[in-house]
């Protein structure tokens, strides 16, 4: 079995159909569900397939094979775990932005939010490493930028690159946000983005910003919160 959506899908995929049976997978291209039998593509972005052990395996080549149709650059590695956690500081600051109204770029080049991103990032980089993993950056999103001690500088000109990246792409705003705005359905935030804090929590790492977040996007849900860009501001402010 093979996961193509966010989180880390495969923890929970191998304890049903077993380690040897299932394969990972990290995606950043930009997609949209319109309606039944009508997907909108916004964007190319990295695909990676990888075994969960980093053996590099025939089956692994068979199915680089049919996503290289797809995706011509899609590639393969023995890392699939560095890109999964990569994937999850990245999509932490995707679902901040699922709690206001402006769209990823837009969101992403407030100034006024360098700090909430250089945090989200930090607590999942953190808690990556603390598991033995050292995630890796894409299209844009420099792991380097968000480290603990790392400078302002550095996160600002990550944080342009992810700017630059999302400007071309005709998806303006996360799957998390039309879940909330558009389809009016609860989001996948417990198996996404909860687990930074859940697992950051079996190492005595407390993720504020990431908790906080959590509950916001819960109480958007329940109907309790409306979406509006103050609410970015509000996570901000969690320190």
């Amino acid at each position: 079995m093979l996961s193509l959506q966010n989180g880390l899908n495969e923890n929970i995929i191998q304890r049903i159909v077993g380690r040897d049976r299932t394969i990972g997978a990290f995606v950043n291209y930009g997609a949209d569900w319109m309606a039944p039998g009508e997907v909108m593509f916004g964007n190319r972005g990295a695909v990676v397939l990888g075994e969960l052990d980093g053996a590099m395996t025939p089956r692994l080549a068979a199915l680089h094979a049919v996503m290289r149709d797809f995706e011509p650059d899609a590639i393969t590695t023995p890392g699939i775990w560095s890109y999964l956690w990569g994937k999850l500081g990245y999509g932490a600051m995707l679902f901040a932005q699922a709690l206001g109204q402006k769209g990823i770029a837009d969101c992403l080049a407030r100034p006024e939010l360098l700090g909430l991103w250089r945090r989200l990032g930090e607590e999942a980089i953190v808690v990556a490493q603390a598991e033995g993993v050292s995630p890796r950056g894409f299209n844009g999103y420099d792991i380097e930028a968000f480290k603990p001690g790392a400078s302002e500088a550095a996160a600002r000109e990550s944080v342009a690159a992810m700017v630059a990246f999302n400007r071309t792409s005709a998806k303006t705003h996360s799957g998390v946000w039309r879940d909330l705005a558009i389809r009016r359905r609860r989001t996948e935030v417990d198996v996404q983005i909860a687990p930074i804090a859940e697992i950051g929590a079996r190492h005595g790492i407390e993720c504020r910003t990431t908790r906080k977040l959590v509950a916001m996007i819960h109480e958007v849900e329940d109907g309790t919160r409306p979406m509006t860009d103050d609410n970015l501001l509000e996570l901000a402010r969690v320190n």
